[in-house]
């Protein structure tokens, strides 16, 4: 099998800040998340005692830690907002940590299993269900109920997303969707017209083909999205089936059988490049997507991501739907905000979430690099005052499309960030030729079983 590889960035980044590093597989990260011991403040103990427990000073000072993953762009803007938030409560002091995708649940991991995960963390639904079913992350549900998190004015679908178990265990950061951003200076330059919503995958195979064969075989149409979770979940729900039924795989062996040979039969067409050329994207990273180093004309990504892209290429670029019917699409929470059972401030945690959701300050600042804000005013006095071209592309685009989508699922279940990563890992071993699509399935659902098990 070829090396493993890190799950798809949202957006690559450097190393900052001062958590720990660390690095490990799936089932150390389990062992060490299942050792987790949070423990409950014994709250009250010295009424309990025949004490009254003294009010807390709202100018005390507050330290927080905050953790996230994202390139420099989403960095920038993060503590740009953060800083706002400081110079209002100047008690409170906020330190800030990111670094790219890979990784970076290993190391949250690392630091929750030690009892301290970060007072606030970034996370997506890949993990969502993973830290809350073992309590990592603080119930908010009481800031949600006593609007101290304000979500009267979020989509209600948006909300539920991010709730697990009748709690409130997260708070979406933006709407967000998945997207396939092509190169539309290189099609203009090969007389090649602009992928439309609704092309069925032999549509677009048939016009990657049609790329590569005008460009004399040194620039592909499409990546090979075989690897990629979403891409397979859509490609599922387009067909009116899902990725998951409960804690179980609701699809067949015969079906991710098709998947991949949808994709041998697309490299032997020449529509995608070989798989050296391909493993380079695979990451997600924005840096290396085909599209970025101008080796083919679409990358399978996220709308938020469009912006972030251009900014690394100098030829135009812009964005649909994935293939296949648009009802196999949802209106996603991009990523949430999470905060940790152990933050000795939860209050002032909740007040920091409330303010990154719905001030509009703050919403100006972070724009829709996490997608389109939650808060419909903010979200409209965003698209106002953006100035970014590629970020009002995002917002005209999710606007355009968001009528055609299917209605959500439930969230992943536990298990879901490493099973994404064996599909990744397989579906490389087919790419590469050393295992068959019937042999990489039938070895994708026995270790699906047991991770989901």
């Amino acid at each position: 099998m070829h090396p493993a590889t890190p799950a798809p960035a949202d957006q690559p980044a450097q190393l900052h800040g001062s958590l720990p590093a660390g690095g490990m597989n799936r089932r150390h990260l389990l062992r060490m998340l299942a050792g987790t011991a949070i423990a409950v403040p014994a709250a009250g103990l010295l009424a309990a005692c025949g004490e009254e427990e003294p009010a807390a000073d709202p100018n005390a000072p507050v330290n927080i830690s905050f953790f996230w993953w994202g390139g420099e762009a989403r960095a920038k803007l993060t503590e740009e907002a953060l800083k706002l938030y400081m110079s209002k409560h100047p008690n409170v002091t906020i330190t800030p940590t990111w670094q790219a995708f890979t990784g970076y649940y290993d190391k949250l991991a690392t630091i929750a299993a030690g009892g301290n995960a970060p007072d606030i963390f970034q996370i997506d639904d890949n993990g969502l269900a993973e830290y809350a079913g073992r309590n990592v992350t603080l119930d908010l549900s009481k800031y949600t109920s006593s609007n101290k998190i304000d979500v009267s004015k979020h989509p209600e679908s948006l909300t539920k997303y991010g709730q697990l178990g009748g709690k409130q265990v997260a708070i979406a950061t933006g709407e967000n969707t998945p997207a396939i951003i092509y190169d539309k200076t290189k099609l203009g330059e090969l007389g090649v017209e602009a992928p439309a919503v609704g092309w069925t995958y032999e549509q677009i195979i048939a016009w990657g083909q049609g790329i590569t064969t005008k460009s004399g075989g040194k620039y592909w149409g499409l990546m090979d999205p075989s690897s990629d979770y979403k891409a397979l979940w859509l490609w599922l729900r387009a067909q009116g089936k899902e990725f998951y039924d409960g804690p179980k795989l609701a699809f067949t062996e015969g079906d991710l059988v098709g998947w991949f040979k949808l994709w041998v039969d697309a490299r032997a067409k020449g529509a995608i490049p070989p798989a050296d050329v391909c493993h380079e994207a695979v990451t997600g990273s924005v840096a290396t997507q085909l599209v970025v180093t101008k080796k083919a004309a679409v990358s399978f990504m996220w709308s938020n991501q469009l912006s972030e892209m251009q900014k690394a290429t100098k030829n135009d670029l812009a964005m649909t739907a994935y293939p296949g019917d648009p009802k196999g699409q949802w209106a996603r929470a991009s990523t949430y905000w999470a905060a940790s059972r152990t933050t000795k401030s939860p209050d002032v945690v909740a007040d920091i979430i409330n303010f990154l959701v719905n001030d509009v300050e703050a919403g100006k600042i972070l724009g829709v690099d996490r997608g389109l804000p939650n808060n419909l005013d903010v979200r409209k006095a965003v698209s106002d005052a953006l100035t970014d071209q590629k970020m009002k592309d995002t917002v005209a685009f999710e606007n355009e499309i968001t009528p055609k989508f299917g209605p959500a699922p439930a969230p992943p279940p536990k298990g879901h960030s490493g099973l994404r990563n064996t599909l990744r890992d397989i579906a490389e071993t087919v790419a590469y030729g050393k295992q068959t699509p019937e042999a990489a399935a039938k070895q994708f659902f026995t270790e699906a079983t047991a991770a989901l098990a």
